[in-house]
């Protein structure tokens, strides 16, 4: 028994809703708080208008036949009668109607597949007023203080969160500073070095362009030299042939007047 009770209170939910009813004057206000306690299989209201109070204690049996009507799992039903009486839904007609010999009716509608639904329980008048009221006062006073804490610590989380977005920030602008100014030293040393360079292949290119312009001119040198013994050996040659044209053997018709020649003189010695 006392693990079902610790199971059931782990699963045991508490809402509080301040439920404005629609009335008959629109400058008129009418309004009901509505105290919930959903169980794993059925829940149980309490409401006030802060002078009478009503109770509803929906059974597991009652909720079953409800949930069966409506072809729902209890479970499911559980959770969408607290998706209406734990926030008021904008789209949902409210209604909390006089039933007779001090009783109410709660109602709420909804919409399921494009039809609009209606969801009724009957309240009875509370044996005590002034306690339940209290229990209502007593619960949304400790929701407030709970509230009150959460907003406590969500605002120094907040203010944390604030102080350390600060600190970066500035960090950030401090990191951003540095980079600018690594990023200006290293260009400075890269001009320089560039420059160093640039001027290193102009030496360079300036020595290449001397070499050639010498080279060249050695070459124009050699081929001069060799045309001008060229032209020396030719004229050799020419002086040498001059002679050579002058002889007997080279001239047309020697060889015959050398045969007769020969034989004159070999005539004439015989006689």
């Amino acid at each position: 028994m006392e693990e079902d009770a610790a199971v059931s209170s782990s699963f045991t939910r508490h809402t509080c809703l301040k439920l404005d009813l629609p009335v008959e004057d629109p400058k008129a206000k009418d309004a009901v708080f509505v105290k919930a306690t959903w169980f794993p299989s059925r829940f149980d209201l309490a409401i006030s208008d802060g002078l009478d109070a009503w109770t509803c204690h929906a059974s597991e049996a009652e909720v079953r036949l409800r949930a069966e009507q409506w072809d729902l799992p209890v479970a499911e039903y559980i959770a969408l009668a607290e998706h209406y009486l734990g926030f008021q839904q904008p789209g949902s007609k409210y209604g909390f109607e006089d039933a007779g010999n001090g009783q109410r009716r709660l109602s709420w509608t909804f919409e399921k597949q494009g039809t609009t639904l209606e969801w009724r329980w009957k309240c009875q008048p509370s044996p005590n007023n002034k306690q339940t009221t209290a229990g209502i006062l007593d619960f949304l006073m400790d929701a407030n203080i709970r509230l009150s804490e959460e907003v406590v610590r969500k605002t120094q989380s907040n203010q944390k969160l604030k102080s350390e977005a600060e600190k970066c920030l500035l960090q950030s602008e401090r990191f951003s500073n540095e980079k600018v100014e690594f990023e200006s030293a290293v260009y400075t040393k890269f001009v320089a070095i560039l420059n160093s360079k640039k001027a290193k292949l102009r030496e360079l290119r300036d020595r290449i362009a001397k070499k050639g312009t010498a080279g060249k001119a050695s070459k124009e040198d050699d081929s001069t030299d060799g045309t001008e013994s060229f032209d020396e050996g030719s004229d050799d040659e020419i002086v040498k042939a001059e002679p050579a044209e002058e002889t007997v053997g080279d001239l047309p018709g020697s060889s015959e007047a050398a045969a007769s020649s020969g034989l004159r003189t070999r005539k004439r010695t015989r006689k």
